[in-house]
């Protein structure tokens, strides 16, 4: 039973298993693809799950195996070139802008598991995601300019994330004429793990579990001290870690590590 609400979503499927809530992309027959529904059910779900003490680790996925997300529904954006969103030359409501854990404030591990295509908007959740594995028939591709729109806001976030600026460039400026295979983000380092499809969830799993063993205060001033990292000067960084180490210790998490160390009931590492 999870300690929130999982059923009052259309386009996604929630489920908590155990310390990990389980959030699945669920609109299959548009390849995952996100509309306002979706954007607002999945900004809402981030803030919940910020005060869910029970859930101390996140899986993303989706449903189905050929598309893990493919951006924008296009019928989100008719033909004629209205949106749901109004344009101006001075501001503007993206509508991907809230789809992300950071984007939300959302400072508890998601571990992020790609079971298909991976494009466009995707990069709104792969750019603010903590790990990311995928199945060995992902792949990675920006198509916005193929399609007369500039490919911005994606490739900044996964800039920032520390995709290699030369592939976030050939990305971007090939747009549908070429896709990046698992192995090759593997490569780079977009993801940190592939594997068969049918290991995905077992992987995801045992990632979600091990993160969630670890007191939740140290496991969120970590998470908060390196995105601040990515972002901020070395020396910035340093300074500000003082902060966030005091804000995640507390004597009863330092006395649970002691309590686990002292046992000799160690975690069996896995070598990858």
């Amino acid at each position: 039973m999870a300690d929130f609400d999982t059923s009052s979503f259309t386009t996604l499927r929630v489920e908590q298993h155990g310390a990990a809530a389980w959030i699945w992309l669920d609109r299959p027959d548009r390849y995952n693809a996100f509309n306002k529904v979706m954007c607002d059910e999945l900004s809402g779900l981030w803030r919940t799950l910020r005060t869910v003490d029970s859930v101390k680790a996140v899986v993303l996925s989706a449903s189905g195996d050929k598309a893990f997300c493919t951006g924008i529904d296009r019928d989100f954006v008719p033909a004629e070139g209205g949106v749901e969103y109004d344009f101006s030359p001075f501001t503007y409501d993206d509508p991907g802008q809230l789809l992300g854990p950071k984007a939300n404030e959302f400072w508890k591990p998601v571990i992020c598991a790609v079971n298909g295509m991976a494009c466009g908007g995707a990069f709104y959740l792969l750019g603010e995601v903590d790990i990311i594995i995928s199945a060995d028939h992902a792949t990675f591709f920006d198509p916005h300019v193929t399609y007369g729109m500039p490919a911005v806001y994606e490739p900044l976030l996964m800039l920032h994330r520390g995709m290699p600026f030369g592939e976030i460039l050939r990305m971007s400026l090939l747009g549908n004429h070429e896709r990046m295979s698992a192995a090759r983000a593997l490569e780079i380092g977009l993801v940190s793990e592939i594997c068969p499809t049918a290991e995905l969830e077992e992987r995801a799993t045992w990632l979600a579990e091990a993160i969630a063993s670890a007191p939740a205060g140290p496991m969120q001033a970590t998470l908060r001290t390196l995105w601040a990292g990515r972002e901020l000067s070395r020396r910035q960084a340093l300074d500000l870690g003082n902060t966030f180490l005091n804000l995640g210790m507390s004597e009863e998490g330092l006395a649970e590590g002691q309590q686990a160390f002292a046992s000799g009931n160690r975690a069996k590492p896995r070598i990858r």
